[in-house]
């Protein structure tokens, strides 16, 4: 961390900003609370300048959706939170809520006492305030059935010998600890697809302990995250994960710098002299070690294989004036390229199988209007929208897109739920909410649970993981064939 005052750094942020003001137009439409803030703050620069806390506030107001164009503008922000948390500290209140799968193992644990306190107004009002989140934040219910031990009961905890495709389940802590039925539903759709699958052992994937500034334990999560993985990619498994933040965290912020990391341009480096300058075969190269491990790598691996790539991270002077300045640059360059380049998004991954002419397609008719809303974190992979695709697949199925480019839910992760950003949140949200109100579905679909858990504070219709949707549609082509025709069964 560099010897410099965090409100300096927001200072430069602000100038740096000021100075372009590209965003100013291109985010004027959007519901992001933090540049218009910004722009604020800069005009008051002749009266006076801000105050330390206005400064704080505005980094605040970041909830990192990712959606803003400036990737250096991001990084800043996040540097000047650490700054600000390592000078300060960190509340004692924002440590509980960052620590999702803490708060999901405490509570899991003795699920029906926290759901009577958490639903009992009196009881939930003490909670609330000691726990620091605001007193009109609804409180999501925890299962009596928590996934681990559904888990543990399939078998998905052990590596097993198998033939086929394989995926090491990367299931995300909303999943895991609050809405158990979309985890059972991802291994459901997976194992109905022939595909094997097994639950690593795994931590929170970082992402709100990085929006909270928490730097030493978002390293510590990842520590332990990245070499699992490896160990799972190493024995032939796909990353899979049903959670789009670990998606962008695991496939986009961890793998940012890692190219012109001291390790991955060591070997690269290496390759070339060995290919005699030829950077074609450099990349095909690259390419053919990392098909070898399961045969598949996601699309936003290849571009760190294009010849010219490799010719500015290869050789030259260029190469001496790069470095990995990434969030995660403590950690070595190559580990974290390799669990990027073979980690998926569910509905990514059901996609391939479909490209490629194996998924199942023995879809029951499915009668329904739903709004799906493709969040924020999956925008920033750049695949599309692989789940609205699926979707369409299904008879019976209406099925409409909400929320344009900027939309946003508002939640960011915990931080709507602190007391000081709930109202900071709704406001976020209201446009998308009003355009789902406007479409009047009978559900709404997201493949974000954080998202699941605004729309179920601002709206009134029921919410489904469009994995949830996929696994209904299997199970009704399964009874459709049970009930057919010389298929009932003796009474």
């Amino acid at each position: 961390m560099p010897d410099v005052a965090p409100e300096t750094l927001v200072v430069r942020i602000i100038e740096l900003c000021a100075d372009c003001g590209l965003c100013q137009e291109m985010m004027a439409g959007a519901p992001c609370q933090f540049f218009p803030r910004l722009f604020r703050l800069h005009e008051r620069s002749a009266d006076g300048g801000a105050t330390s806390d206005d400064l704080k506030t505005l980094i605040d107001l970041c909830n990192a959706c990712g959606q803003c164009p400036c990737q250096s503008v991001q990084a800043k922000i996040r540097e000047a939170k650490d700054a600000f948390v390592e000078r300060d500290g960190l509340p004692t209140t924002v440590r509980l809520l960052e620590d999702v799968r803490l708060m999901g193992r405490l509570c899991g644990a003795v699920p029906r006492l926290a759901n009577l306190l958490i639903q009992n107004e009196p009881t939930a009002g003490l909670l609330k305030k000691a726990v620091g989140i605001h007193p009109d934040r609804k409180l999501p219910r925890f299962p009596k059935d928590g996934f681990d031990s559904w888990a543990e009961r399939r078998g998905l905890c052990r590596m097993r010998e198998t033939v086929g495709q394989k995926v090491a389940y990367f299931t995300g802590c909303t999943a895991r600890y609050m809405f158990p039925e979309v985890a059972k539903a991802a291994v459901e759709v997976l194992e109905h697809n022939g595909i094997s699958v097994y639950l690593p052992d795994q931590r929170c994937c970082g992402m709100p302990t990085m929006l909270e500034g928490h730097r030493a334990f978002t390293f510590e999560l990842a520590g332990f995250n990245v070499p699992e993985l490896l160990r799972c990619i190493e024995a032939g498994y796909d990353i899979v994960t049903s959670c789009p933040t670990c998606g962008y965290m695991l496939k986009s912020v961890l793998r940012l710098g890692a190219p012109f990391s001291k390790e991955y341009r060591a070997r690269v480096t290496e390759m070339v002299a060995e290919a005699g300058g030829d950077l074609t075969a450099v990349g095909e190269r690259l390419e053919r070690e990392e098909m070898a491990f399961s045969g598949r790598a996601n699309a936003e691996s290849a571009w760190g294989r294009q010849p010219w790539f490799l010719a500015y991270i290869g050789g030259g002077r260029i190469r001496d004036m790069v470095c990995d300045d990434g969030y995660f640059a403590a950690l070595d360059g190559r580990d974290r390229i390799r669990v990027a380049s073979h980690t998926f998004e569910l509905g990514e991954y059901l996609r391939l199988l479909r490209d490629a002419g194996t998924l199942n397609r023995d879809f029951g008719p499915l009668p329904a209007r739903l709004a799906y809303y493709p969040p924020c974190h999956l925008k920033e992979q750049n695949i599309g929208q692989p789940w609205a695709e699926l979707l369409a697949l299904l008879p019976g199925t209406r099925m409409e897109t909400v929320g344009g480019v900027y939309d946003c839910c508002g939640l960011g992760g915990v931080m709507g739920f602190k007391k000081d950003f709930h109202r900071v949140s709704l406001a976020m949200g209201r446009r998308l909410m009003a355009k789902i109100k406007a479409s009047d579905p009978d559900k709404v679909v997201t493949d974000c649970l954080s998202c699941r858990l605004q729309f179920n504070q601002m709206l009134a219709y029921p919410v489904a993981h469009p994995v949830e949707i996929l696994w209904e549609s299997y199970r009704s082509g399964i009874e459709s064939v049970k009930a057919a025709p010389g298929n009932a069964q003796p009474a």
